[in-house]
């Protein structure tokens, strides 16, 4: 039975789209019939406790980095590595895992690559995104920068010392073959949903819909973390537009973020006021509920390397729930969505085209059960994790030679 150590930058009981792939992939490969074993990094925050049990995964914890050298810029992510090494080594002793699984950002990658020569056992390495390009997004730092330039040379020496890379979609393998890498050392795990833990949507809860001022009303949505690739602004920016010709639509904006606060005056300041609902963060077990309330989804991410390249959970989920949505038309999204057949897409950066798109699917409602049944299909037989994480097998096999 083959061992897996996992290196993950954060998990369960932590809530985002990392955490949840993380847990669909290790519940995948169980039942693959692997022994699994997670260790996080210094990221998951303060600790007190050596591991902890979370929906019947545990997960070794990394106290946090202190001293001087945490403290300084640069300092703090050598000091992250540092103690992750550390960390890793410890647990890597205890368990002896037959292949260590190094996930993004490469401040993990780096320091699995280095245990597992120690130890000689193989090294793999999975990239979500790449962190020069999350950096971008975040403000930290600009594309063509020095720093852009200095975390992407890492990320390819990383790349270049894993003995193989798993990716989530074509657009991340493409640039990282384009890096020198062969073509054979790179294997898609593509995101997927696990489709029975999601239900058709329901009926509306008539209640909620009071709370929100939304009885009788069109509403479009969007539910999760507000980041400033996800478009949310243009969203904003196309409302006028759908207002004035369906005077019936609102805006529900379920989670907060770092864009919350640029949103709510964006919304002031187009005197939008009435028709946008900011309802904050919502517990996850009632995230069902408000999809419920939602007619039309719209997922408007901004054109940028980061949305060209990587693949979202959002449509998919969006399709396993029988959902309609419109999505801008930037590489991730083109991966997963085929233009009126299970979602519509529109130019991406574009506010006329948006309202566009979500003014024609609101008036063509004989379309709806066709979309909502071909995305159903799409995660059913597609975009499911039993299919992505069959995609391991013969690399795994390929390294330690007895995967069962």
């Amino acid at each position: 039975m083959t061992r897996v150590l996992h290196v993950l930058d954060h998990s369960i009981p932590l809530h985002s789209g990392y955490t949840f792939r993380t847990a669909a992939l290790l519940r995948e490969q169980r039942a693959l019939g692997w022994e699994t074993f997670h260790l996080t990094s210094p990221k998951q925050g303060e600790t007190s406790v050596p591991f902890e049990d979370v929906d019947g995964l545990r997960f070794y914890r990394t106290p946090l980095a202190t001293g001087t050298l945490a403290g300084l810029p640069v300092g703090r992510e050598l000091a992250l590595m540092k103690q992750l090494e550390a960390r890793l080594e410890e647990v890597a002793g205890e368990i002896q895992p037959d292949i260590i699984h190094a996930h993004s950002p490469v401040l993990n990658a780096l320091p699995a690559i280095k245990v597992a020569r120690k130890l000689d056992i193989p090294v793999v390495y999975e990239i979500r995104a790449f962190w020069e390009d999350a950096a971008v997004d975040h403000g930290s730092t600009s594309q063509g920068s020095l720093r852009y330039h200095a975390t992407r040379r890492l990320e390819t020496r990383a790349i270049r010392l894993a003995d193989h890379v798993f990716t989530i979609c074509e657009g991340l393998r493409a640039d990282i073959v384009a890096r020198g890498i062969p073509a054979g050392k790179v294997t898609v795990i593509p995101n997927a949903v696990d489709v029975e833990s999601f239900q058709l949507a329901s009926p509306p809860d008539p209640q909620l819909q009071e709370r929100w001022g939304l009885t009788g009303k069109t509403v479009i949505g969007f539910i999760g973390s507000f980041y400033a690739y996800e478009g949310l602004d243009l969203l904003l920016d196309a409302l006028p537009e759908l207002i004035r010709q369906r005077p019936d639509v609102r805006l529900l904006l379920v989670g907060g973020g770092p864009q919350e606060a640029n949103l709510r005056q964006q919304a002031e300041h187009l005197g939008l006021g009435e028709y946008v609902i900011f309802t904050g963060r919502v517990p996850h077990q009632q995230v069902g509920r408000y999809y419920d309330l939602i007619n039309v989804l719209a997922y408007p991410r901004h054109p940028m390397r980061l949305t060209e390249l990587v693949t979202p959970l959002k449509p998919l989920e969006a399709m396993a729930q029988g959902q309609l949505f419109v999505a801008s038309d930037v590489g991730g999204h083109k991966e997963l969505i085929d233009h009126g057949r299970n979602g519509i897409l529109f130019r991406a950066g574009d506010r006329e085209a948006l309202a566009g798109a979500l003014l024609g699917l609101l008036a063509d409602r004989q379309r709806w059960p066709e979309l909502k049944a071909n995305g159903r299909h799409f995660v059913e037989s597609v975009r499911n994790w039993r299919n992505s994480v069959a995609n391991y097998v013969a690399p795994y096999h390929q390294l330690t030679k007895h995967v069962a």
